[in-house]
């Protein structure tokens, strides 16, 4: 019998392990909250046959550590401290550094703490197959852990428990380790404590624990070249400042305080937000605040202060005497200072950029006078200047070496140089980074993260991380495209697909049995004629329709949507991967999958002639599609057909097919017409985006050669009315079993100021009145603005709509107040995502919950969470927004592939011109939509012109002395090329005028 032994703690050990804090509630209750540590002296050290310490399951580090390092020839382990992981982690993920790593519980913790981004990388880390990380419970072993002494900081106190469990593996490693035949006694390991803090490292020194600086460390190691360029500037002491930020004066003013910024904030004096850059001017920026309905306007790079795009940022607001409106002219960085290719990086701002300083001021001026101009006819702004940063947006940016940067003697020199690297998107400043890889980098897309911007330095500092491959490279450009929009793209590791069905591709739904765990509670619905209806070529299939008369008269509707609930089990890694990556990303030739490929195009997908599990919305309808009831249900069906739209289209024209399918789809029609009709009847807005169908060579080379605009039908408008239908019904079903925590989607109506540029453009070039009072108010004033003479006038005017509206977003039920739960765009006071499980996890989460309303199974416990529910909302929106940017890019990037191959025929270079709309007037410039291909572009004059900013009106000289007027809203035709972009070292789209005049001469 095992025998169990009973240890009553000492009074004083209780105190000493008690931790006593207290906390305010959100209802303004104060709690105290006593925790209580229980200290094991059989806490393993992880170390390959340890005869102290108990076997563990996972990471086992190897008995002698890792040999040949030049600070400890017989092998060792490195300690890293927790700034090491902030600052570094860079290096530690590096493939090229893989010493075996202990990691403390204080240091994870106080990772977690510091940034839940790293903490998520650093426990991937742990689980990676080729890194050996031990995570250590310092904190619950007997030996090390240590209680927090009067007067010691929080800080402190890491610091010395983090010198504590260096000490105590040396210790325990000289008296445990068994020395390797023929060696001594004292040729055992070392552990080294890897830490950057000069305070910590002194103190260890003073306490008999090996130190070493994280470059010290790489300076040991064979061939340390690579891996040196990979420390960040902000984590090491032994790296010396270059030139240019060393002993000079302040070029920005100081941050406030963090104090003084969050008291400002809660004052009202001071205002936060996010950052955003302006794509057009680099020397302008805003942030949006609630305060003003308009965004506060920052001007110059003093006001901007070293904000990039995206941080948080506090903004104080200047006196309305000195509000300004916005330049009116296009202001390019590489265009504009013509000295910008002689900034030396590695010169202080006194001797190599006091050209650029003196032209920056100087473009600056010019730009106040066109502003004092401009104000005189435009409306003025908030305008104020930036006093502090809450949180940085820093991470790993895309970025190319800018080839002037390099001096002629360095430029195949393999010693460390100062160069800039240039970011692929105009919203960032160039980065200043030491490498010693210069000259093998040009040419190359690489990524770079930013470590630190110093009030005395004009750019911000950073170092390179890796090499994407050569620029222009369709690789190179794919994966830099998922890293810009921060994609997640890896691979699923063992961990997701250990979650996935035994039986592979051979799993199928079980016969009908009663004691079936699939068939349980589920409905048959394999003999009703249910289809789909996509795009070509789409393999992960969501949703399947049906629809059917009753004897009554009414019509039996059907959304059948795949059941991913079923696979995907709540808060396993399949389910935490889903969580992380929010959403399916398309581009142009792949897919980003969120799921498994088993799931998502095989098992979930609900292809034709196979039974698949599904969760369907079955609905009751008159023949004018008015419910009379809806019921939810977990179900099985076989798919009848996979049609495309054009497939669907032509069945549904076609006279002389009258089978039961062919008419299912008619009167899934009819009622679609009906459906839609009451939307807009409601008020729904018919909004526009441009869309355009990539012609690839062949599925195995994807190389584009030609593009055109996509064809929309009927059949799309039938699933999408569908679609909607079923979405809204889930809300109402979700919101009223779990008011608190339902999964939900709005669309906040916009603020008024938003659309009075668009009011004042259509009021004084066509005009037209646009009522923004309500949707539907807005959605008739659409109807209205038709020009006779232009038939794509319309679309276009609902295109610039668009893009007048703000986002929509997933939110929680129970966190923000029940008038603010409808959807502007589509006139509906509630809605949810329900139809795209596979594609979406906030879909996951629906479905989740509407089992639990319908008594399927109960809802897991993080689903009656609403800070939890409120944590994956957040990741899922952002995750959206980015997969939507990454999409339109990779369109873009097609599109001039496109061109450049529709400019190359035969051999010859041919002019590619298209129609297009001007849709904004610059002082010396255009803005130029062109609708067959879905692009805009720029179109910029050189030379002088006359601009009449309150009718939106440039007048441009021609050759022969007279002035053309161009105004928004005019068709123009422009010459079409694609040239390799200095900024992100891609082909880009580049425009001119053809007519009504040609601008390639000016």
């Amino acid at each position: 019998m095992v025998e169990i032994t009973i240890r009553k703690r000492s009074r004083t050990d209780a105190t000493d392990n008690q931790r006593k804090f207290f906390k305010k509630t959100a209802r303004g209750k104060v709690l105290k909250v006593i925790r209580e540590r229980y200290l094991r002296d059989d806490v393993s050290c992880g170390i390959e046959g340890c005869s102290a310490c108990p076997m563990i399951n996972g990471t086992v580090l190897p008995a002698n550590g890792l040999s040949g390092h030049g600070l400890a020839p017989s092998g060792h382990f490195v300690l890293p401290d927790t700034n090491v992981f902030l600052h570094q982690m860079d290096l530690i993920e590096s493939n090229l550094f893989n010493p075996p790593l202990i990691l403390l519980q204080t240091v994870l913790e106080e990772v977690r703490h510091r940034s839940l981004p790293l903490y998520s990388r650093l426990k991937a880390l742990v689980k990676a197959e080729d890194k050996k990380i031990h995570v250590f419970y310092n904190e619950f072993r007997t030996e090390t852990s240590i209680v927090r002494q009067d007067a010691e900081t929080p800080n402190d106190r890491n610091d010395r428990g983090i010198r504590t469990g260096a000490a105590w593996y040396s210790t325990h490693i000289a008296e445990t380790h068994q020395p390797a035949r023929g060696s001594s006694r004292s040729s055992h390991p070392v552990v080294f404590l890897m830490t950057d803090d000069a305070a910590n490292r002194r103190l260890a020194e003073q306490e008999g624990v090996r130190c070493v600086s994280v470059r010290q460390y790489v300076d040991g190691m064979r061939d340390p070249s690579v891996l040196l360029d990979l420390l960040s500037a902000a984590g090491t002491d032994d790296i010396e400042p270059t030139r240019a930020t060393m002993s000079r004066a302040a070029i920005y003013p100081e941050y406030l305080p963090m104090s003084t910024l969050t008291a400002g904030v809660a004052a009202g004096k001071l205002h936060q937000g996010h950052f955003n850059a302006n794509q057009y001017n680099y020397l302008e920026g805003s942030v949006s605040v609630p305060a003003f309905t308009k965004p506060i306007a920052l001007f110059g790079r003093q006001h901007m202060n070293r904000a990039v795009q995206g941080d948080i940022v506090v903004v104080e607001v200047l006196p309305e005497s000195e509000w300004k409106a916005p330049a009116d002219a296009v202001v390019d960085q590489e265009s504009h200072l013509a000295t910008l290719q002689n900034d030396d990086p590695d010169e202080s701002e006194e001797e190599g950029s006091d050209q650029e300083a003196a032209n920056e001021e100087k473009a600056e001026r010019i730009l106040v006078s066109k502003r004092e101009i401009q104000d005189g006819a435009s409306q003025k702004q908030p305008t104020g200047r930036l006093v502090g940063v809450i949180k940085r947006n820093w991470r790993a940016y895309v970025c190319h070496i800018d080839s002037a940067s390099l001096s002629s003697s360095s430029s195949t020199s393999l010693s460390q140089q100062t160069v800039f690297a240039t970011p692929v998107s105009r919203l960032l400043p160039r980065i200043r980074i030491r490498t010693r890889q210069a000259p093998a980098l040009l040419g190359q897309k690489i990524l770079v993260t930013i470590d630190r911007w110093e009030s005395t330095s004009r750019y911000p500092e950073g170092h390179f991380v890796r090499s994407l491959g050569k620029a222009e490279s369709k690789e190179a450009e794919q994966e830099s495209l998922l890293l810009e929009y921060e994609v997640p793209y890896r691979p699923f590791g063992k961990a997701v697909l250990d979650c996935l069905p035994t039986h592979g591709d051979a799993w199928v739904v079980p016969p009908k049995t009663t004691d079936s765990a699939e068939w349980r509670d589920r409905e048959d619905l394999r003999d009703v004629l249910v289809c789909s209806i996509d795009p070509p070529g789409c393999q992960d299939i969501d949703d399947a329709l049906h629809a059917r008369p009753l004897p009554n008269g009414n019509i039996e509707a059907g959304v059948h949507i795949a059941d991913v609930s079923h696979f995907v089990l709540p808060d396993n890694p399949m389910d935490s991967e889903a969580a992380s990556r929010g959403t399916t990303v398309y581009l142009v030739d792949k897919r980003i999958d969120m799921l498994p490929a088993l799931l998502g195009t095989n098992l979930c997908s609900l292809r034709p002639h196979v039974e698949r599990l599904a969760f369907s919305v079955i609905w009751e309808l008159t023949s004018d599609a008015q419910i009379v009831n809806v019921r939810f249900t977990k179900s099985v069906i076989a798919s009848k057909a996979a049609f495309t739209y054009e497939e669907a289209q032509v069945r549904k024209d076609d006279s002389k097919l009258q089978d039961d399918l062919t008419k299912s789809i008619r009167l899934l029609n009819h009622l679609a017409g009906k459906l839609r009709a009451g939307r807009m009847a409601a008020g729904a807005l018919n909004l526009a985006s441009p869309e355009v169908k990539i012609h690839l060579d062949s599925a195995e080379s994807s190389d584009p050669i030609d593009v055109e605009q996509k064809e929309q039908r009927e059949t799309n408008s039938l699933v999408e009315e569908f679609m909607l239908l079923a979405n809204i019904s889930v809300a109402r079903q979700i919101q009223e079993s779990f008011p608190q925590t339902a999964v939900l989607r709005r669309h906040l109506p916009p603020p008024r100021t938003n659309f009075e540029k668009l009011q004042d453009i259509l009021q004084k070039r066509k005009g037209m009145t646009l009522d923004v009072s309500s949707s539907g108010a807005l959605a008739a004033s659409l109807d209205k603005c038709i020009d006779p003479d232009e038939p794509a006038f319309n679309t276009l005017v609902r295109i610039m709509a668009t893009r007048c509206m703000l986002s929509a977003e997933y939110f929680c039920s129970g966190s923000v107040g029940r008038d603010t739960f409808g959807h502007y765009g589509l006139a509906s006071p509630i809605y949810t995502h329900f139809t795209s499980p596979i594609r979406r996890y906030a879909d996951v989460l629906a479905h989740r919950q509407l089992a639990a309303s319908i008594n399927y199974e109960p809802l897991h416990a993080s689903l009656h969470s609403k800070s939890h529910v409120e944590r994956v909302l957040q990741v899922v929106n952002r995750r959206h927004r980015m997969a939507q940017m990454a999409g339109r890019a990779s369109v873009e990037f097609y599109v001039g592939l496109a061109l450049k191959a529709r400019g190359l025929r035969d051999g010859h270079v041919m002019d590619v011109q298209e129609e297009a709309f001007v849709i904004r007037t610059f002082r010396n410039g255009l803005g130029v939509f062109v609708s067959k291909l879905g692009i805009e572009g720029l179109v910029m004059f050189k030379r002088e012109t006359t601009f009449d900013a309150d009718n939106y009106i440039i007048s441009v000289p021609a050759v022969d002395g007279r002035e053309v007027k161009i105004a928004v809203f005019d068709k123009v035709t422009v010459r079409i090329k694609v040239e390799k972009d200095k900024n992100t070292q891609r082909g880009t789209v580049k425009m001119t005028l053809v007519s009504p005049i040609d601008s390639s001469g000016l």
